[in-house]
């Protein structure tokens, strides 16, 4: 995952948003959104999956746990030994620990830069989190961006796809029209003036080509491979949250594929107990849907 937007809490219909691209190798493989086991003996998670070291770059449990993960750009410090970074989201959504003692035993086990967005959502909260020396913190209400550097630094497709969220939260009539404002916001392949371009250390090549939203590198065959949206909308009868994944192959030619996985009454409500905690994991598996 490389570039994310958040709505939390800043919409009274619209309680929760999430618009994410995930760039990566055209040649690395990859299953699209579902729901699979981690592990063995480990409960479902919904997200895609790299097929290479089996983790996610987003993904959430029915119980209302919920992660993301994008790398920092530091191309001169990358080890290529070093662990896989989706692993992490997997060992989240896998685990009930807390946020620091969760960060404590991550923080040190040797993988390349990255930043990590997790969520308990029935009890504690959104926390952000970088193993470039920012501990957790929490997350307050409202509108909040992240690509390949801390959150909410104000690099150019960052700020537009703020900026593209909050128009879109203002005009929306429904999930579907929101859907199609954030799709056309992700898809944008503008790229920043070289004045506004951050320096990461890649040549200027290619800061201006992963400077726009959906990122096309066909020389390097890297690319944006797909945009995730997560839209939890809110009503008298409870929240339901959409779920919707665009793949995207090498060639522009190619249709996108779409997959879509409903959620009902999630986010679960705080559980108080067994009985509860068991309802809210068998009422959020509903539906999956896939096509061009």
């Amino acid at each position: 995952m490389c570039l994310v937007a958040l709505a939390l809490e800043a919409h009274e219909r619209f309680p929760l948003v999430v618009a994410a691209n995930r760039d990566e190798h055209h040649a690395r493989a990859t299953a699209a959104l579902g729901w699979w086991a981690p592990a063995s003996g480990a409960g479902p998670v919904l997200g895609g999956r790299d097929l290479v070291a089996g983790g996610t770059w987003l993904g959430l449990t029915a119980a209302g746990r919920l992660a993301l993960l994008t790398n920092i750009r530091a191309p001169h410090a990358n080890d290529p030994a070093a662990p896989s970074r989706g692993r992490i989201v997997t060992d989240w959504l896998a685990s009930d620990e807390p946020v620091e003692p969760f960060w404590r035993r991550i923080a040190m086990q040797g993988h390349n830069g990255f930043n990590l967005v997790v969520a308990d959502l029935p009890a504690a909260g959104w926390f952000w989190a970088s193993n470039a020396g920012r501990a957790p913190q929490r997350i307050a209400a409202g509108l909040h961006a992240i690509s390949n550097a801390a959150l909410d630094t104000p690099w150019p497709k960052t700020v537009n796809l703020k900026a593209r969220l909050a128009e879109a939260l203002r005009s929306t009539r429904s999930v579907e029209t929101l859907a199609q404002a954030l799709f056309a916001a992700l898809a944008d392949r503008s790229r920043a003036d070289d004045a506004r371009l951050p320096a990461t250390g890649l040549p200027i090549e290619a800061e201006r080509g992963l400077s726009s939203a959906f990122v096309d590198l066909p020389e390097r065959g890297y690319g944006t491979r797909c945009s995730t949206l997560l839209i939890s909308e809110r009503d008298a009868r409870g929240t339901r949250t959409h779920v919707i994944e665009r793949s995207f192959g090498p060639s522009p030619e190619a249709a996108a594929t779409m997959r879509r996985t409903v959620l009902e009454d999630w986010p679960p409500r705080a559980v108080r107990g067994p009985a509860e905690s068991a309802a809210a994991r068998t009422s959020a598996v509903v539906t999956a849907t896939a096509g061009n």
